[in-house]
């Protein structure tokens, strides 16, 4: 689920710019994947999480 999370939100960010790619939340992550099972639902906020800070990290590099 891990890999299949990073891979779709690398999917959903590539074209966007910065502040489309904040708006991708762990609900349109498990949406764009068909659900997750619920013990794997973690995954998605984790990803969407990760997606978040490293925005975050590279607009405090500018």
């Amino acid at each position: 689920a891990a890999i299949a999370v990073s891979s779709m939100i690398t999917e959903m960010a590539k074209g966007k710019t910065l502040t489309e790619a904040l708006a991708i939340t762990k609900e349109s992550v498990a949406d764009a994947l068909d659900g997750l099972p619920p013990q794997k639902m973690h995954c998605s906020n984790l990803g969407a999480d990760a997606l978040r800070k490293a925005i975050e990290d590279y607009r405090s590099r500018l």
